[in-house]
């Protein structure tokens, strides 16, 4: 690069301005100050393309922004580096990028109007209450569950994430009480907005630049909330002695899972896929995975999938094959293991992150005993709780209680014990003496 170098370069910071459909024309005085001073101009090519008449060095951002950041710090130590940044830079944008790896202090970000501002401005919406959801550059996969039962939702699209993609997505999950607004081109002279059914925005083509609102209706029925939903409620084989973990063990089982919002999952021997729909609800932002060896429950696990809006991911095999595929787990919940528990649980084990945890759900002493032991013998401590419960049942005009089975929830986890530097310890005993 043919670059001037300019003085105290290394007391000045790297300015990252934000910068609207409308160019230079929507910039303050003092940004414009900035770029006029700066050696080096760095942005998207439409961006870019702003400044035509830019004297200095222009560097294309095309991906790989690891080799991107090395270049701005090497080139920050003798030059005026400012980048260009669509809308508000700190907005799912690149400034919260280069916070991390250069340090907020070498930066000085000067924000313009986000397109979500401008959006919810052309609808006439407050939007202290949405909630913002961004599929640019990111799957679908999972919005279902992280959207399900909120007003008021923006996201932010692209080219493969489009609007009509959008809507053909919720279709899916029979989301079907949001109506969309689209909003495109904000900010420039081709702006354009519009309201849509979700049947009109599945044929609808809009331009690349667009921002997607979604509105419940007020007529939207209620939202399912919590979880530990009734066993009825789930697709499952018939007769009614179907393959379903009972609410009430479901329930202690979730527990003892003890899962985050971002939890990786796995369900194996998932049945029904009752156990992968709470999972999948507790953690919106993770990812489930159902592993059931049965090609006849796989209809099931699908209806309860789409039923409940949890967009988890089902695999038909028999564990542990397809395991080596998927992501290490933050917990794992066996139902089902075709007579290879050992090994199983030995696997599991083996990929579990840290502080995780394998549930296993008995209906036999033998079971019980075999989990057991695979779990200490993979180094684990295991405890156990027999849960035996029983429902109300009308009898003429009274009440008596039919027991379920007794089924014994077993947990495994690590312990994590605290070690004693005891070299550092006697060092700091010999100083003091």
């Amino acid at each position: 690069m043919n670059l001037t170098t300019t003085t105290g370069a290394k007391d000045r910071k790297i300015h990252i301005i934000g910068i609207g459909e409308d160019g230079a024309a929507g910039l303050t005085s003092e940004c414009l100050d900035m770029i006029q001073a700066a050696n080096v101009l760095v942005g998207g090519e439409r961006l870019l393309q702003h400044f035509p008449a830019f004297a200095g060095e222009k560097l294309a951002i095309k991906g790989g922004l690891s080799d991107l950041v090395v270049k701005i710090k090497a080139l920050h130590a003798t030059h005026h580096v400012v980048v260009l940044a669509s809308g508000d830079p700190l907005f799912y944008g690149i400034a919260g990028y280069l916070a991390r790896k250069l340090g907020s202090d070498q930066l000085q970000i000067r924000p313009h109007l986000s397109s979500l501002q401008l959006a919810f401005a052309q609808l006439g919406e407050s939007w202290q209450d949405a909630v913002l959801e961004s599929v640019h550059g990111r799957p679908l996969k999972g919005l279902a569950q992280r959207i399900d039962g909120k007003a008021k939702v923006a996201l932010l699209t692209d080219e493969q994430n489009s609007p009509a993609a959008i809507a053909a997505y919720l279709q899916q999950f029979g989301m079907t009480e949001y109506d969309a607004y689209v909003a495109e081109n904000l900010g420039a002279a081709d702006e354009r907005a519009r309201h849509y059914t979700l049947d009109e925005l599945a044929a609808a083509e809009c331009s690349p630049l667009n921002v997607v609102i979604l509105l419940c209706r007020k007529d939207a029925p209620t939202p399912r909330k919590g979880f530990g939903f009734a066993d009825e409620e789930f697709h499952q084989r018939k007769p009614e002695k179907g393959l379903i973990t009972k609410r009430e063990v479901r329930v202690f089982s979730l527990s003892e899972l003890q899962l985050a919002e971002d939890s990786v999952v796995w369900d194996i021997g998932a049945g029904s896929g009752s156990v992968a729909v709470e999972c999948t609800r507790l953690a919106p932002k993770g990812q489930v995975f159902a592993i059931e060896k049965n090609e006849g429950d796989l209809v099931n696990i699908e209806a309860n999938r789409v039923k409940f809006r949890t967009d988890f991911t089902v695999l038909h095999a028999k564990a542990p094959a397809g395991l080596d595929e998927l992501p290490n787990p933050d917990a794992v919940f066996i139902g089902g293991s075709g007579g290879e528990l050992a090994q199983l649980i030995a696997l599991c084990a083996s990929r579990l992150r840290p502080e995780g945890r394998i549930v296993v759900n008995a209906a036999t002493i033998e079971t019980l005993h075999d989990s057991m032991k695979a779990m200490r013998e993979a180094g684990m401590d295991a405890s156990v709780t027999l849960l035996q419960t029983a429902r109300s049942k009308p009898i003429l005009n009274m009440t008596r209680f039919d027991g379920l089975n007794p089924i014994y929830v077993i947990t495994g986890k690590y312990v994590v014990t605290e070690v004693t530097d005891t070299t550092t310890a006697g060092t700091a005993a010999g100083a003091a003496e």
